[in-house]
């Protein structure tokens, strides 16, 4: 599926952060609603990506789970004007109410990069809400922000032009893949930053990166399975982290060899197998 496709899927709906009325895109799929025993998935992307990140992963699950698949604010179709919070703080309260708007007071969350962080932090804050957890290549404690994505902080990226932003950011996502990385992924990926309103957005995502947000966590009070799904060979959010994770929250660490960052595109099937393995167990 290209990234138009899963773009025309895609429901709004409005939320309120920080006395701020934003929109937020998502996609529904799956049965309508979940069961005691298998609550609706919640699939959280991070930064630099948006929901189209899941577009691999998600239709397996939605055969037998309902599958929420929103874009964090400033990020994919949701809101990207300029003015309102985008750390993974306000991500979380958008979660919630997101959750709320839908109905949906049991949920599963599967987590990605600063998504991760957003999950952590809202099992901890809601553990009677949260029956599994998965996390992938997340940040979590001091893990981040990473270099790259601090740079993209500064005022020079809300400058670029079209070409040298596509090529700055796309290369990010082509370099830390195995083997020849999918143009349709690259082109979706960046796909949102490329306007004048995305490319200040992009700036406006990275600034908010909060260390703080991940190091105040009371890991302990996280009382869902937790389930570590990791790329093995990622440079940004090392293993040692996924261990950590799974010490600190009685979880369990799955390693995927020759999946670095983008683990779900670079290990696909290896990805889908272990997670549906563990959503079914």
């Amino acid at each position: 599926m290209n990234h138009e496709d899963w773009a025309a899927e895609q429901e709004t709906t409005t939320v309120t952060v920080d006395g701020h009325d934003l929109s937020v895109a998502y996609r529904d799929d799956g049965p309508e609603s979940g069961t005691a025993d298998d609550p609706p998935v919640v699939f959280l992307h991070g930064i630099p990506t948006w929901s189209f990140l899941w577009r691999n992963v998600t239709p397996a699950v939605a055969e037998d789970r309902r599958v929420v698949v929103p874009d964090l604010l400033g990020y994919g179709n949701s809101a990207m004007a300029d003015g309102f919070d985008r750390s993974i703080r306000a991500q979380e309260a958008m979660l919630d109410e997101l959750l709320s708007a839908l109905g949906l007071d049991r949920v599963s969350l599967v987590a990605h990069d600063i998504g991760g962080g957003v999950a952590l932090r809202y099992a901890a804050h809601h553990p009677d809400r949260v029956d599994e957890l998965v996390v992938s290549n997340a940040v979590c404690y001091d893990s981040w922000p990473v270099e790259f994505i601090s740079n993209l902080g500064l005022p020079k990226t809300t400058e670029m032009a079209f070409d040298e932003l596509e090529d700055h950011v796309g290369s990010v996502f082509s370099q830390g893949t195995y083997g020849e990385a999918d143009p349709e992924f690259v082109e979706g990926m960046l796909a949102p930053w490329l306007s004048e309103e995305g490319r200040t957005s992009l700036a406006r995502c990275a600034v908010a990166t909060n260390t703080n947000h991940t190091t105040e966590i009371e890991y302990g009070e996280i009382s869902a399975d937790v389930f570590c799904l990791w790329g093995a060979d990622d440079v940004l959010q090392s293993m040692e982290y996924a261990e950590r994770l799974a010490d600190d929250t009685g979880g369990e660490v799955t390693a995927l060899d020759e999946g670095y960052h983008w683990v779900m595109e670079d290990r696909t099937d290896g990805y889908n197998t272990a997670l549906r393995e563990f959503l079914d167990g």
